[in-house]
């Protein structure tokens, strides 16, 4: 539990802080010779932005509009100002997104993350995560690599030869989906086969739910969670202290009101905005569409970075009432201009044939007949749809990252 990968992890939060914004205006100057970000963040001086209350005064880039980006302006939509030559590899996922690999050493920030969850020099490591095109398999790859273990290529599927594969090489580790764990540890079982030598996972792309996760460890495998993604890496990880994941080295995480840029009060549940300090491809307020909420305090491993609780849903909450979108932004709205309101919650339902919308808003008087009408006109102003309002108490709602609640089932 007090084994570490370095003094990075171990450092005072405040030094931590100030290492971070003391870096992030020169990576605001490189990510704004890119003609898309020096638009997107146009108005703005990179001297200034030394402080989180200051990087909260940025525009978030939605990784939901990076696919219409980036066809229309190929291939990363004018947000990289390096040639795509000067990368060592290329990838695409779905969208399409078309992401780029540093040619640095773990460019995806993953060995700390493999370290904690128990990865050690010499392991021999069965990596499952996809090698075609997408950039799952080399994220993982090249972490354990750095770490210096050896890495099986294997990719995902084709469990008989995965078996013969884990036979003559005897991995200590493995690394790819929870699910796929399974089905290796369910094929080995019907085949007779051994595959005892692995003693150690960290699983990342599904969910890992606490019934999978007794499962994995009554079979003999130590399994840790890590949160990643294409574009930015290896964001957080789980270490022994079973507590949480743990926010990785070098990047601002931030946690805001879905379908805005405002921070959320500590400990209530937000969407993850995320800005990575890569001086060759820096990502600036990207906003992941991932709920989480923080958890307060440094770990009980002794690393004292931010701690998330992990993925708790999706942020991309827009719907569409009476056959106009409604966005979380516009909900948040209603909140700036009424700053006497707490939490808000739009509720979506069907009365009969009709779309019904009831916005229902903390305050500390919820018997405020005028406020109601004033909050009710709002609501009409800014969706241009009319809707009820119910006034509740203060910490009535759920702290569940819900702006929009659809009610209207299938």
């Amino acid at each position: 539990m007090t084994s570490h990968f370095d003094g990075f992890e171990t450092r005072d939060p405040a030094q931590r802080e100030a290492d971070l914004f003391a870096r992030l205006p020169d990576v605001l100057r490189h990510a704004m010779q890119a003609p898309a970000y020096a638009e997107h963040l146009k108005g703005f001086e990179p001297a200034e932005i030394t402080s989180r209350a200051a990087l909260a005064r940025l525009p978030v880039l939605r990784k939901s509009d990076l696919p219409a980006l980036h066809k229309a302006s190929p291939p990363f939509g004018g947000f990289v100002a390096a040639a795509p030559g000067s990368f060592g590899r290329l990838f695409t996922s779905p969208g399409p997104i078309f992401e780029p690999e540093a040619k640095q050493a773990d460019a995806w920030r993953g060995a700390r993350a493999l370290h904690a969850a128990g990865f050690r020099p010499g392991d021999i490591v069965l990596n499952t995560f996809s090698y075609h095109l997408t950039p799952g398999g080399f994220i993982f790859d090249g972490a354990a690599r750095a770490l210096g273990c050896a890495v099986i290529p294997a990719g995902p599927g084709n469990t008989d030869q995965q078996l013969e594969l884990i036979a003559a090489y005897r991995p200590a580790a493995y690394s790819g989906t929870p699910d796929f764990l399974k089905m290796l540890l369910d094929a080995a079982e019907k085949a007779q086969g051994d595959v005892s030598s692995i003693r150690r996972a960290l699983v990342s792309g599904a969910a890992f739910p606490p019934s999978l996760q007794a499962e994995i460890k009554a079979r003999g495998v130590d399994a840790y969670q890590a949160y990643a993604t294409a574009d930015l890496g290896f964001i957080a990880y789980e270490s022994a202290a079973r507590d949480g994941l743990i926010v990785n080295e070098d990047l601002i995480l931030e946690i805001v009101t879905p379908g805005t840029g405002d921070p959320v009060a500590p400990g209530d549940v937000g969407e993850i905005v995320v800005t990575s300090l890569d001086p060759q491809h820096p990502w600036i307020r990207l906003a992941l569409g991932d709920l989480t909420a923080a958890l307060p305090g440094p770990s009980p491993c002794g690393r004292t970075n931010l701690r998330i609780k992990g993925w708790m849903g999706r942020a991309d909450q827009a719907t569409k009432v009476k056959g106009m979108f409604v966005r979380p932004e516009q909900i948040a709205e209603i909140g700036r201009r009424h700053p006497e309101l707490g939490r808000l919650r739009l509720v979506v339902s069907r009365d009969g044939e009709s779309d019904v919308m009831v916005l229902k808003a903390e305050t500390a008087v919820p018997g405020d007949a005028g406020l109601q009408d004033a909050v009710a006109a709002t609501l009409r102003a800014v969706s241009k749809l009319g809707g009820k309002v119910e006034l509740v108490a203060p910490a009535s709602l759920p702290n569940d990252g819900r702006i929009i609640a659809d009610e209207r089932g299938g």
